[in-house]
């Protein structure tokens, strides 16, 4: 099965780690990408988490680095903390084995000892993962990070670097590597603001997109439930309520409404964490660590905090509302469905959302209707329909899916106990 990364000239030892990882067949982007990547050529992936993208960079780069040249040879950016540190603990990952276990990796990034890091980098990193600001700094601020030499120069999730104010200062580090670093840039959608510095540094890139209906697995089921006469926040908790996941995200659209259902959820006892861009760096990594430890059930999030992050185990996701960018609609849905396994996304609607829902089905997503009454589901004909008076009660469908089998048995939401909610709350960091 490991053949076709052969035929695309992976080496064989990058192609052992692969199959102790029991990756035996490259995905879509991985094979439009990496013959381009292994050249040394110029390339735009555009296409949504979950999709593979970060081996279609890192095999080319980890390939390609001459552990004897004492220089920086790649460097990656990332718009988010957390993105950064998966990403160089997929670099580590395959860096473990011969003969490239020579090859040195730093971490600049923000929200870590900024001394530290400048002390770590003088003895010149191979490979350096860096966030924007921090990089900067090293490079442009401090002159302490010398990329004049640098091969390669890869922009991860460029739109939100974009959406962040992050471009400029890329595009300052950007300016000190050479004229012909081979940039790779991916991103799930390609803004006209974006374009300007894409054709200042991108020379006839490869272009690779692998569109939202290739990426998104079919084994996701979406529902969608009328608001009617109650809150986002409550139909959300009613939904936590209602489903058995074995790891379910909340997504609200601002952090204020994610702070409000965090705090309904701790009210009615659930095992949840909060993640936003107002959480504090420190409290950020332990929700990352409880969830790398599938000690926390449910997590209510914004895009920006929760975009780029691979999680594994998500088995629901449940959306206060539909974003008014729909592709933040497909990543958080590629988020659920992974590995196989099946997935549901429920996803909080009023009339005033029937636009986009037309604009999703366009793009081939299919919609049941779903409401929820006394903590059961209840089938609906359509977002307006529901049991009246004196009908006989709808079927019940099957609930959950087998997107709970995903992974062991859930926690039963733990009793409140007094003073729970403040300590929650401090958990949260200053906003």
């Amino acid at each position: 099965m490991t053949k076709a990364f052969q035929q695309m000239g992976i080496n064989q030892g990058l192609i052992q780690v692969l199959e102790n990882r029991r990756i035996t067949k490259p995905t879509d982007i991985q094979q439009r990408l990496l013959p381009a990547g292994l050249k040394g050529t110029d390339v735009i992936g555009q296409s949504q988490t979950g999709t593979g993208k970060t081996l279609a960079y890192l095999l080319p780069i980890v390939q390609n680095v001459q552990p004897e040249s004492a220089h920086v040879h790649a460097v990656i950016t990332a718009p988010t903390r957390e993105l950064a540190f998966q990403i160089h603990d997929e670099l580590l990952a395959l860096l473990a084995y011969e003969p490239n276990t020579s090859i040195r990796t730093k971490k600049a990034i923000g929200g870590t000892d900024r001394e530290q890091n400048v002390e770590s980098l003088k003895n010149p990193p191979h490979i350096v993962v860096a966030t924007p600001g921090r990089l900067h700094d090293m490079v442009v601020k401090q002159n302490v990070l010398d990329v004049h030499r640098a091969a390669t120069f890869v922009i991860d999730e460029a739109d939100q670097m974009l959406d962040m104010g992050f471009i400029e200062l890329t595009d300052q580090v950007a300016a000190r590597m050479p004229e012909n670093v081979q940039t790779m840039v991916f991103s799930a959608t390609i803004p006209e603001k974006l374009k300007p510095f894409l054709r200042k540094y991108m020379n006839q890139p490869r272009h690779a997109h692998v569109k939202p209906e290739e990426a998104a697995p079919a084994r996701i089921h979406h529902y969608l439930i009328p608001v009617k006469n109650r809150t986002r926040v409550e139909m959300a908790v009613s939904a936590a309520k209602a489903v058995r996941p074995y790891l379910a995200l909340l997504f609200a659209n601002t952090k204020e409404e994610a702070d409000e259902l965090f705090d309904a959820m701790i009210a009615e006892g659930f095992n949840v964490d909060l993640l936003h861009g107002g959480v504090a760096p420190r409290q950020r990594k332990q929700v990352f660590r409880r969830l790398n430890d599938a000690s926390v059930q449910f997590v209510v999030c914004t895009d920006l905090a929760a975009r780029g992050m691979d999680i594994d185990g998500v088995s629901h996701i449940i959306n206060t509302g539909l974003p008014s960018d729909l592709e933040y609609y497909i990543h958080r849905s590629g988020r659920t469905g992974r590995a196989g396994a099946d997935g549901e996304v429920f996803t909080i609607v009023d009339k005033k959302e029937e636009t986009l829902i037309e604009k999703l089905a366009s793009r081939g997503i299919r919609f049941g209707y779903r409401d929820v009454k006394r903590g059961e589901w209840e089938v609906l004909e359509h977002l307006g329909s529901g049991s009246r008076p004196g009908q006989a009660k709808r079927k019940q469908p099957k609930q959950p899916t087998k997107a709970k089998e995903a992974g062991p048995p859930p926690k039963k939401p733990k009793q409140v106990k007094p003073g729970y909610k403040k300590k929650q709350q401090g958990r949260r960091g200053k906003r």
